[in-house]
């Protein structure tokens, strides 16, 4: 984000809780604040990219328990002692997944142990962990996706499967954390070329070659009434070239 007043979007966050904030902008700086007997502690830095955002808030924080936030949510009164609440009730539980407000409840009432397919429909702004369980599996987000990557989204999606991959467990609790304004989205313009051959390349990043493909031909008709002057034909079929691209495989390799 480019923040010009950390107070203001913690006030209009209803926000009461110990918070980092990495502000991402033209020069780097550091400031601490008390808000409502809350710490706020604002890294101002030059580097871009949401997922390098996520990774420099987590290696920050001095928390127990972290909360992901971006500046468009508004949380929800009491939402500090439910999540603390929560971990409490399950303290198996190294990630808790929380429901938002006017959106689907995937899994209605029930507390339960989310699996592989569960973690295709979690947004960022539902996940909350155990930071030293977190910093001890080694797992983070991929600085490879995400807004400012230019390689499209599915982060949240990624950084799920890792932590599931290193034996983190993941939970849903049914406690509605917060709402979520509807700002334009700064990486989503909409059902065409390019986002359909990111899909395919962050897919085959996630699944592997089989299953994405799988994945391509069951998206495309999932989204079928979506698409605005491009068949499901047309849809898969530009998923499939992003999958035979394979760009972020290729960049993960050719960084190591």
């Amino acid at each position: 984000m480019f923040l010009s007043d950390s107070k203001e979007m913690i006030k209009r966050s209803h926000i009461t809780s110990d918070t980092v904030i990495i502000n991402q902008c033209d020069e780097e700086n550091y400031k601490e604040e008390n808000i409502c007997n809350a710490l706020l502690r604002t890294f101002s830095v030059t580097d871009r990219g949401l997922t390098k955002s996520r990774n420099l808030a987590i290696s920050k924080s001095q928390a127990d328990i972290c909360i992901i936030c971006d500046d468009d949510e508004i949380f929800n009164e009491g939402y500090e002692k439910a999540v603390l609440s929560a971990y409490d009730a399950l303290p198996d539980a190294d990630i808790i997944i929380f429901d938002m407000v006017d959106r689907p409840l995937k899994w209605g009432n029930s507390i339960k142990r989310l699996g592989y397919i569960d973690l295709m429909s979690v947004s960022s702004w539902q996940i909350t962990f155990r930071r030293e369980k977190l910093l001890a599996s080694g797992v983070l987000f991929d600085e490879n996706m995400g807004a400012g990557s230019g390689n499209g989204a599915e982060e949240e999606f990624r950084f799920l499967t890792q932590c599931r991959k290193a034996k983190l467990r993941i939970y849903h609790y049914p406690f509605r954390l917060a709402s979520v304004a509807q700002t334009q989205s700064t990486w989503f313009k909409g059902f065409d070329e390019e986002f359909f051959v990111n899909r395919g390349n962050t897919t085959r990043y996630i699944m592997g070659l089989p299953l994405s493909v799988l994945y391509a031909a069951y998206y495309a008709f999932a989204k079928r009434k979506q698409l605005s002057g491009m068949s499901m034909l047309r849809a898969f079929s530009y998923t499939v070239k992003g999958i035979k691209e394979n760009r972020l495989t290729k960049l993960k390799k050719g960084k190591k």
